[in-house]
């Protein structure tokens, strides 16, 4: 795989996966650190004004 900086990256593994999550330790490759954080807070979305027949 070759980034934007013009850098080849190499990996010896059959399957990998790309982070894009930017948390891995091993960057461009997914180490599954996602898994082992929590997301970020996300307000949840205002109630809907019910409508007729609601």
């Amino acid at each position: 795989m070759e980034g934007p900086d013009g850098v080849t990256y190499v990996s010896d593994r059959f399957v990998v996966a790309v982070c894009t999550c930017r948390r891995s330790r091993t960057l461009p490759w997914c180490d599954t650190s996602h898994r082992r954080r929590a997301a970020p807070y996300r307000a949840a979305p205002p109630d809907r004004p019910s409508g007729p027949g609601e």
